[in-house]
């Protein structure tokens, strides 16, 4: 009989399948295995409830990841909606439909105070963004924070500044975020002439919030990559948490018959049950934290509910990436067990992991960033792809995280000897050390990327950083004005000098000048400061002044301006090309006259040198001088605090649009505090997830040894002996992650800097993250016990 009769006749092969194949094999199993998730028992639910609690806290900071960049769009496009437009190209006609505008913004207690001065032509004027009702004359509306604070007991100096009456308050769609100090206000004051613009409509042309330049760029990739790879290596050790409850019933599965691969997509479906329930516990969760943005301010910053909104694309991926995610991930660990019919093989001698292949990460890391390496010029000079600069940080990120595993067997492998805290924990990593690296990488991965952008930011700090060279204080202050006549200049200071807690004060009016025979290798720029006698001689020592008379400043021991600029030497005056566009730029020449003196200079009451051209109000015309303004220099009592906001309370009193600013300190650029402060929140919120990560990974691997510690107090090991055995147990991998972290961060933090231009201004930066790791390993330590002690109990080797 035929092969083919002898299938017919029921005597062929056994083994062909009868059951569905392909994808509804797929679709079977994973149903069942979702099924075993909520039907197996309280073991099953608490397995589920762990693997959704570590998968929702990483889908939450994914969410709010992706949020990031939408939320500093909105924020950006809100922050330009209700600007005055930029440059118009012709002046506009006064009109029933126009509006004069003039910025007044001004500062206290060094918070940032934004505002205008509006002027209505018409009845149809445009309003600002979020404002119902422009204000008249003596009348102002508020932002809700600036209203708190001017109701506040510590807005009483801040109520001075403003007496205007509040009517009413600016909505969300003008206010860049809740916790925004804004104002507009009436006023019949401002005209064309002391520096308001005529509009006839608010915003300017947006090409999206996309800080320029290659420093920016680094930051940004960095910032990206830092906060998401530690939440991806979390969710990936989320959906390999297992049981011996488990393992069980895959043993079980495998006596009725079911195959090996069979088996393992089961156990994948209960991972993709888990995970898909940690979806939805992670929007869950955004969607709580979202509603409390408003409550929570870093760095005086807070956003709108409705600006934390992910993208749907991001958010399709993450939806369709988490689970996926989740097979994978269970498939791949369970390549390496036995799931027999009579038990699942775990404890047998696992293979020595290989480096060979761990290396290949980090080695195509640095392989990608050798080309941009070769093309640095320095900080703008360079042409880094960002996907390449990604794929290089990713790479390297998660090099450390696959080389960890094999540094922590190879270094437990060697340990001998210590006390038995010290034993139990070494042998318990000798025999299984996966788990207890694979709770530290995400950790390990997080501190090697901060080690890196604080390197960054450390060595790029003068590229995205405006300093005066002078220290930082609040006893000197600096303000600018429009040019007016030295006899108005006089007063201003006179009153500057009639406000408490002032010591003294000084203004001129300035401009720069070239030598018109300049060549093309000197110095050929000066200051030209104009005020009366009596201000003169606070800059310079006078022997004689008088109305007409002119100067050549120069500083002992400073440039030799005398040299440069002799009496005689024409000078040249002229309007700088983005303040003249579309107009005849204007250009005043001015001869310094043969009769100036040169004198020395002296200490303003700022403390400042003024070396240049000295002149009296009568030697040099003011107006038909180009870019000049009105400088006051004031300096207060030293720690009197106060005398700040009183300055800057006279300031208003002469024009609110006269900004005060205190001396010294550090200005930092927009692009880059908008970064700063997204990774600072961005952080905060890794940090929390990294500490509740590694609390959940450890109460699911103490939840699954509670036989083996209650045998060991059963048998009389001492309490303190078994706690101090799983604090090793967790410190090991933690300290040989640290020592891994700190030279896969250094490095990248090198490479990343070389890309930037700059330079390593500390080695040692790395310190306080190192700290903060560590403290985040003992908190979570100690906040195991409980669990630790009930696990310890005799009722632990109870079996039903």
């Amino acid at each position: 009989m035929s092969a083919r009769g002898t299938e017919r006749a029921g005597h062929g092969p056994a083994d062909r399948p009868t059951g569905p194949t392909g994808a509804a094999a797929w679709a079977r199993d994973l149903t069942s295995g979702a099924r075993f998730a909520f039907t197996g028992g309280r073991e099953s639910w608490l397995r589920t409830a762990l693997t959704a609690l570590g998968v929702g806290l990483g889908v939450t900071l994914l969410m709010i990841a992706t949020a990031v960049p939408e939320m500093l769009s909105e924020r950006h496009e809100r922050s330009i909606a209700r600007l005055a437009p930029d440059m118009p190209a012709a002046t506009i006609a006064p009109g029933p439909a126009t509006l004069l505008h003039r910025d007044a913004a001004t500062d206290y207690r060094d918070q940032p105070i934004g505002g205008a001065l509006l002027r209505p032509d018409g009845p149809r004027a445009p309003a600002p963004p979020g404002v119902d009702r422009i204000p008249g004359p003596g009348e102002m509306v508020v932002s809700p924070a600036l209203s708190r604070l001017l109701d506040s007991p510590d807005g009483k100096l801040l109520r001075e500044r403003f007496p205007q009456r509040v009517v009413g308050t600016i909505g969300d769609a003008g206010l860049i975020g809740p916790s925004e100090l804004y104002y507009y206000a009436g006023s019949d004051r401002i005209t064309t002439g002391t520096g308001a613009e005529r509009i006839d409509h608010y915003g300017q042309k947006s090409d999206g919030f996309l800080p320029q330049g290659p420093v920016y760029l680094i930051l940004m990739i960095m910032m990206c990559v830092v906060l998401l790879m530690p939440v991806v290596v979390f969710i990936a050790t989320a959906v390999r948490f297992g049981s011996e409850n488990r393992d069980r019933r895959l043993a079980a599965l495998r006596l009725v018959g079911a195959d090996i691969r069979t088996v393992r997509r089961i156990a994948s479906g209960e991972a993709l049950c888990g995970s898909l329930v940690g979806l939805a516990v992670g929007v869950g969760i955004f969607l709580s934290v979202r509603e409390l943005a408003t409550r929570v301010t870093v760095k005086d910053t807070t956003v709108f509910p409705s600006d934390m909104a992910p993208s749907p694309l991001l958010g399709a991926i993450i939806a369709i990436a988490v689970p996926a995610s989740a097979v994978l991930v269970t498939l791949f660990a369970l390549r390496g067990v036995a799931v027999e019919p009579l038990g699942v093989v775990r404890d047998a001698v696992a293979p020595r992991r290989r480096l060979w292949w761990r290396l290949l990460f980090p080695a195509a890391g640095v392989a990608l960033l050798l080309p941009l390496l070769s093309r640095a010029s320095g900080p703008f000079g360079t042409s880094a792809d960002p996907f390449q600069l990604t794929a290089s940080a990713v790479l390297i990120l998660v090099g450390v995280a696959a080389v960890l595993p094999w540094l922590v067997e190879t270094c437990v492998a060697r340990l001998r000897g210590g006390p038995p805290s010290w034993q139990l924990a070494v042998r318990r990593l000798q025999l299984h050390s996966g788990a207890a690296a694979r709770t530290v990488s995400g950790i390990t991965v997080a501190m090697a990327g901060a080690i890196a952008v604080q390197m960054l930011f450390a060595g790029t700090q003068g590229f995205t950083e405006d300093t005066d060279g002078v220290p930082p204080t609040h006893s000197q202050m600096r303000a600018s004005y429009r040019p007016v006549p030295a006899a108005e200049v006089r007063g201003y200071t006179e009153r500057f000098r009639a406000t408490p807690g002032v010591v003294g004060a000084l203004g001129v009016v300035t401009t720069y000048a070239d030598r018109t025979d300049k060549a093309a290798d000197e110095r050929g720029v000066t200051s030209v400061s104009v005020g009366d006698c009596a201000t003169l001689r606070e800059m310079a020592r006078l022997d004689s002044c008088a109305d007409g008379d002119v100067f050549v400043a120069r500083k002992d021991g400073g440039f030799d301006t005398a040299r440069a600029f002799p009496p005689g030497t024409g000078l040249t005056m002229e309007e700088y090309a983005e303040s003249a566009r579309d107009r005849i730029p204007r250009v005043y020449r001015w001869t310094v006259p043969a009769s100036a003196r040169v004198v020395a200079t002296r200490p303003d009451p700022a403390g400042e040198h003024h070396d240049g051209i000295l002149a009296t109000p009568s030697a040099v015309d003011i107006t038909k001088m180009p870019e000049a303004e009105t400088v006051l220099m004031v300096k207060s009592r030293p720690g009197d605090l106060d005398a700040l906001e009183r300055v800057r309370n006279t300031a208003a009193g002469i024009d609110p649009g006269m900004h005060i600013r205190r001396m010294g300190g550090v200005v930092k650029v927009d692009h880059y505090t908008a970064i700063e402060r997204g990774l600072l929140i961005g952080s905060a919120l890794t940090l929390a997830v990294i500490g509740a990560s590694m609390l959940v990974s450890m109460l699911e691997q103490l939840r699954d040894r509670r036989r083996m510690l209650s045998v060991l107090v059963a048998f009389g090991t001492r309490r303190s002996t078994v706690a101090w055995s799983v604090l090793w147990q967790t410190a090991i991998p933690v300290a040989l992650g640290l020592v891994l972290a700190v030279l896969g961060g250094l490095g990248l933090g090198w490479a990343m800097l070389e890309l930037a231009g700059g330079s390593v201004k500390d080695w040692l930066v790395f310190l306080p993250v190192i700290g903060g790791g560590a403290a985040v390993t003992l908190l979570v330590t100690l906040v195991s016990l409980p669990l630790l002690w009930r696990l310890m109990r005799a009722d632990g080797l109870r079996e039903e």
